[in-house]
């Protein structure tokens, strides 16, 4: 049965139907299917280092795959030792943080209280009412704070097995990709994994080179400015920017409290300013130059895939649907009947001048000669 052939209503209700029961299994199996996502970035970042070392050095796939993790495992390891000792450190300016808020605390009240005419004990009153709610809620989020915890960890645990079995077993599941489809496509199928496979590996990698520039251009900004904490918070600016407007807005907000916290209020002002620039030059320069203009997503899809995200897998979908999107845009712009699908997901195409120039040349030309 040809499904080009199909009537367009009967396609559609086919997509609808196949988008809610591929969400209702990605929502079902979010405790296993977001670490293993993660795995598959991870292997397809690590894939080139593998294949190095078996084929140049002639190391067995198993000493490859140990090599890559001890590297991976080397790298996690520096980050929370990067984060523990920058939060630690951080912890120390808390009785800072605290009198700033109290002074900013008391304007705040004094204007309430000239605006709404409420008084300085009735507003005391309410916020003793607040506290008491929420001293009454600790155990919830203790107990919320304790859950977290033990979910990150299964999620790492998860993560470091997927990526032993996606490297070590790699070729067993490319052929089985392969192999799934009749001997008519296997030749289509195999270009196919193997344009997905090199595209995919170009993107992850240039969105780790674009995490690495905006984390060294936040944090140069961060410390002409005079900002505390500025590599801390330049390395959470390149981590967030992977979610697309949402991320560089949130830690915005974190570098102004910072720094209004540590400095001066006007310092705040600059902070917006250089973030303004450093988000500029990322979108014009070095997304388009790192990560590529062929897998770029429209903004429209990129803020519905964070929602979607969210929705599904919490904090991790929001971070891993980016790339997701893209893998799917890779894969529907070389599967027939699906290029619409890939268009859609991606920006406009502009139109080559030299082109358009061209053919207007052309025409005037064959109109002259009749």
């Amino acid at each position: 049965m040809n499904l080009l052939r199909l009537p367009f209503l009967v396609k559609l209700t086919l997509v609808v139907v196949s988008i809610i029961g591929l969400g209702y299994l990605l929502a079902l199996g979010q405790s296993i299917l977001a670490p293993f996502f993660l795995a598959f970035l991870m292997a397809m970042l690590f894939l080139p280092f593998a294949n190095f070392m078996e084929r140049k050095l002639k190391f067995p796939r198993s000493f490859s795959t140990i090599f890559s993790v001890m590297i991976l495992m080397i790298v996690i390891t520096g980050l929370i030792f990067f984060f523990g000792s920058q939060i630690s450190s951080f912890s120390r300016d808390i009785p800072q943080l605290t009198s700033q808020a109290t002074h900013v605390f008391h304007d705040l009240q004094k204007w309430v209280s000239k605006t709404f005419n409420v008084k300085i004990d009735e507003q005391f009153t309410y916020l003793d009412e607040g506290l008491k709610k929420l001293l009454s809620s600790t155990g919830i989020i203790l107990g919320f704070t304790l859950g977290i915890f033990s979910t990150s960890l299964g999620f790492l645990a998860f993560f470091i097995l997927f990526f032993i079995f996606i490297l070590n077993y790699r070729r067993i599941l490319n052929n089985f990709i392969v192999n799934v489809f009749t001997e008519k496509h296997k030749a289509s199928v195999q270009e196919v994994v193997s344009e997905v496979r090199i595209m995919t590996k170009r993107y992850i990698t240039g969105l780790c080179l674009q995490i690495i520039i905006v984390s060294i251009l936040t944090s140069t900004v961060l410390t002409i400015l005079g900002v505390k904490y500025a590599i801390l918070l330049g390395v959470l600016t390149g981590l967030l920017n992977v979610i697309p407007y949402i991320g560089i807005f949130i830690s915005l907000l974190i570098s102004c409290f910072i720094a209004f916290a540590t400095t001066t209020p006007i310092t705040c002002v600059y902070v917006a300013i250089g973030y303004v620039i450093v988000h500029a030059i990322d979108g014009n320069i070095i997304l388009p130059f790192v990560v590529g203009s062929k897998v770029k997503i429209n903004a429209l899809f990129s803020f519905i895939g964070i929602l979607v995200g969210e929705h599904l897998w919490g904090i991790a979908g929001m971070f891993l649907c980016i790339p997701a999107i893209a893998i799917i845009k890779i894969i529907f712009e070389r599967v027939e009947g699906l290029q619409p699908w890939g268009k859609l997901l991606g920006e406009e195409e502009k139109p080559d001048k030299k082109k358009k120039r061209y053919k207007i040349s052309k025409n005037i030309t064959l109109k002259e000669m009749d």
